[in-house]
């Protein structure tokens, strides 16, 4: 098999994946507001599908970069709890609540799924080494983004708030450990070194760089 033919992505995937894009889309945008595609996760969603039809090893490298580290948690806590039980961080809570509709907690299911796609399209495609950068300026944007236009809190029953917790970690109240500009940089930090920096060594590390990239 040549690596062409290696590097392609099934089409049954872009279609399915699309179709799943396609309805999560509209519900989220009328049930939480647009701002909600302000998360890195719903960020990664989107970006994904653009890479999966366009079969990009540069959108799938800074997808990875941006998630595969908080959505490891993810996986872990939901695993431990549909597993053994066991309350972890609470993270994934809500996909055991039956109050919530099984339609909204199986869109959900994307926090779980996407980052194992991921890791699939980085090593059938390659991962692309100017993810890092690429990633890091696109996350600090959005964060500015959510700081200075998005919805703080308290939240609302449909509103996104407090997105991708620049405000804190509670969505009803803003920290006040520390002035909300301090809580900003720090959190900025802890992206860039912390989550996205950790995880472009490792793919560079581990994973071949695709034909042309420089």
């Amino acid at each position: 098999m040549n690596r062409q033919n290696a590097q392609r992505i099934p089409l049954a995937l872009k279609i399915a994946y699309t179709a799943f894009v396609a309805v999560l889309v509209p519900y989220y945008w009328v049930t939480y507001t647009p701002w909600n595609f302000l998360y890195l996760c719903d960020v990664a969603l989107l970006v994904t599908l653009a890479a999966l039809w366009l079969e990009s090893p540069f959108l799938a490298s800074t997808q990875a970069v941006a998630i595969l580290l908080p959505q490891a948690l993810w996986v872990v806590d939901f695993g431990a709890r549909f597993l053994a039980g066991l309350h972890l961080t609470g993270l994934t809570a809500y996909m055991f609540n039956p109050d919530i509709p099984l339609f909204v907690r199986g869109l959900s299911s994307f926090h779980g799924w996407l980052p194992f796609l991921l890791v699939w399209l980085v090593l059938r495609l390659g991962y692309d080494r100017r993810a890092f950068a690429a990633q890091s300026a696109l996350g600090v944007a959005i964060l500015l983004v959510c700081y200075f236009l998005a919805p703080p809190p308290p939240a609302t029953a449909v509103a996104a708030v407090n997105i991708n917790y620049v405000f804190g970690l509670d969505d009803q109240h803003a920290q006040s450990w520390m002035p909300p500009e301090t809580w900003l940089g720090l959190l900025i930090a802890f992206n860039l070194i912390c989550l996205f920096l950790p995880t472009h060594v490792i793919l560079a590390k581990a994973v071949q760089e695709p034909p042309g990239a420089t």
